[in-house]
């Protein structure tokens, strides 16, 4: 016996109609949650601006973007929680910040030391 779920997207969301002009963006790569969220969000809203997407279409296509863990992720949420495309992508990024890139400035390498004992070859 198997438990049907419902999607995460909220029913509101569902009923939108794509618009008569609507165009997936085939040039977005997937995301599997391994790269910057912040990234994947910034090209995503880029691809939205230029097709016009409303807010439903905005949920309904990111989560196309999404495979492998990003995917397994989503399929998790509870049913209909998901309102709109800004509480999406907050909870996409909360989720997948330990993929952020962090820029690495010089001022880091000052922490860098060599310990007493430590040996070169182990330091490096």
């Amino acid at each position: 016996m198997s438990i049907e779920r419902g999607i995460p997207i909220n029913e509101h969301i569902m009923a939108e109609e794509l618009p008569a002009h609507f165009r997936a963006p085939f040039h977005l790569p997937a995301y599997d949650g391994t790269t910057d969220p912040a990234e994947h969000i910034r090209m995503f809203e880029n691809a939205a601006l230029l097709y016009k997407y409303t807010n439903g279409v905005k949920c309904c296509v990111f989560l196309n973007t999404l495979t492998n863990s990003a995917q397994q992720w989503f399929n998790q949420l509870p049913a209909g929680s998901i309102i709109s495309f800004a509480e999406f992508s907050s909870l996409f990024q909360h989720q997948f910040a330990s993929s952020k890139k962090y820029q690495k400035l010089v001022i880091s390498l000052f922490g860098i030391k060599q310990e007493e004992k430590e040996t070169l070859r182990v330091y490096i």
